[in-house]
């Protein structure tokens, strides 16, 4: 079992109003708060976004070797839709927007969402509805 992730993020303010919004939306709580930092936790997991002083650039390059995105569980499509919808408000745009909701391929509901740092979240429908 994954015990957490941290991401090194080059605005804290600007990652916690999009990551802090998502991850509460998806029932992770507040964990941890310090001055470069803050973590959420689901269960035993956790995680963590850092404005650390030891950054070595100012932005993150998800198509570079590291990290390329986050998946999450979403309960259904209908769930997955209402996110999308609303992270628009909350500093994220709507990747593949010509192949949402099926961006993953035909039996894979979801939408893939990119923050103002570049950084890419998939939330995926558990339970995706029947296609014929």
């Amino acid at each position: 079992m994954l015990h957490h992730v941290e991401l090194w993020v080059p605005d804290l303010n600007r990652a916690v109003a999009s990551f802090g919004w998502l991850l509460g939306a998806l029932g992770h709580t507040p964990y941890q708060h310090w001055s470069d930092g803050r973590s959420w936790r689901l269960g035993p997991t956790y995680l963590v976004i850092e404005q650390s002083p030891a950054l070595t650039a100012a932005e993150h390059d998800r198509c570079r070797p590291g990290l390329n995105h986050l998946a999450f569980h979403v309960k259904d499509d209908t769930e997955v839709e209402r996110l999308a919808r609303e992270a628009t408000r909350h500093g994220w745009r709507l990747m593949f927007p010509d192949r949402h909701p099926h961006a993953g391929g035909a039996q894979h509901h979801a939408a893939y969402l990119e923050n103002a740092d570049g950084f890419e979240v998939e939330l995926v429908a558990i339970e995706a509805p029947e296609r014929t």
